[in-house]
């Protein structure tokens, strides 16, 4: 379903970022610890802290990696595919929270580390919205559909998560890798052109394969 006039939406670059859960929390920054904001993000209740962490893999490691709060029930940890290359591991494209079989990794805090068995993930790039603003454009939580951005490298995002809710506030997400690819930056904007099959827009690429 195409709209007959492009909606727009702002854009967030996410960069790399860990969420925590409390024991993790607690284990690399002692007993009782808790979260310094240091300041909200667009999304309603959620925030930057103050804290930073080292992830480590196989071949490197990279430092000061943000934590955002407030803790989950889950730790994890969102990077680009070049963070990934530095870390020597192949994390999946996931939505968030969805973890299992995921490789993990290791964070290093100034009281203890954390092994982590599975977290570590390259996020679905995904548009928040609002419940009210999802049903005008007849959307609804976990909906796919097609963001365009039009500068001098001009795209077409396909496949982009709807994550809808009461909590939700207008933005599209992507990481620093897709944004850089397009020159692309936070507080741009971008639009919405279509909701979307999943399935049908892969056809055109299966049938160029099977004719090539």
């Amino acid at each position: 379903m195409k709209y007959n006039v492009p909606v727009q939406v702002p854009v967030g670059v996410s960069n790399r970022h860990i969420h925590l859960s409390q024991a993790d929390l607690e284990a690399l920054f002692g007993a009782g610890y808790s979260l310094t904001e240091m300041k909200p993000l667009k999304q309603p209740g959620q925030y930057a802290c103050k804290e930073v962490l080292i992830v480590a893999g196989p071949k490197g490691v990279i430092a000061n990696v943000r934590v955002l709060g407030p803790t989950r029930k889950q730790t994890q940890v969102e990077v680009s595919r070049s963070d990934a290359f530095v870390l020597g591991l192949q994390p999946p494209v996931r939505d968030s929270g969805d973890l299992a079989g995921s490789p993990g990794c290791v964070l290093i805090g100034p009281k203890g580390s954390v092994i982590l068995k599975e977290g570590l993930i390259l996020a679905s790039r995904h548009l928040h919205i609002h419940t009210t603003e999802a049903e005008a454009l007849n959307l609804k939580d976990k909906d796919r559909i097609t963001v365009a951005f039009g500068g001098e490298r001009s795209v077409l995002f396909q496949n982009v998560l709807v994550r809808a809710g009461d909590a939700m506030a207008l933005e599209f997400h992507l990481d620093t890798d897709e944004a850089n690819a397009c020159l692309l930056k936070s507080g741009e904007m971008a639009y919405i052109i279509e909701k979307c099959d999943p399935e049908a827009a892969e056809a055109p690429v299966a049938a160029a394969l099977a004719a090539s």
